[in-house]
């Protein structure tokens, strides 16, 4: 198997795997779940662009697609931050919605987002007693995959 396909394969499994894990055990994503998946998908993108590409032009899809996982990433740190009260997230949507006392039934309406559904410095925790977050197994799975692939690109620079 070629390493790009192994990149793509690599990449794409993150938010195929959040996307499940909605499903069962029915895990409810907050607005910064949703963003660290894009990234995944832009490095997916692109490892398969890397496939047919010559070996200089490899080197640097392979680079873009390390740097794509790399900035989820960062959005996943961003998260963990949050989840852990270092500092408020920057999205409005991560908020819980909120209604004053007295509201009616057309402000909780109003106030009913569909998604995301939960707010973001409510941590996801898939594996009782481990105390790691969701937002904190992303961080270390995109830590482990940017580095992985960036080194996969200066191989291929070299050749």
């Amino acid at each position: 198997m070629a390493i790009p396909t192994l990149i793509a394969i690599l990449a794409a499994a993150a938010p195929l795997t959040a996307m499940g894990f909605e499903y069962w055990p029915g895990l409810a994503p907050c607005a910064l779940c949703l963003w660290q998946r894009w990234p995944y998908w832009v490095a997916a993108g692109l490892a398969l662009l890397a496939l047919p590409a010559p070996p200089r032009l490899r080197a640097w899809l392979l680079g873009g697609a390390g740097l794509a996982v790399a900035v989820s990433g960062g959005i996943a740190a961003l998260h963990l931050g949050v989840e852990q009260g270092w500092w408020p997230s920057p999205l409005p949507a991560c908020l819980a919605p909120g209604v004053g006392f007295g509201a009616s039934i057309d402000d909780l309406l109003r106030n009913l987002a569909p998604l995301p559904t939960k707010p973001c410095d409510e941590p996801a925790y898939l594996i009782p007693g481990l105390p790691l977050s969701v937002a904190a197994m992303n961080l270390i799975y995109a830590a482990l995959l940017a580095g992985w692939t960036l080194r996969q690109a200066r191989r291929e620079w070299r050749i």
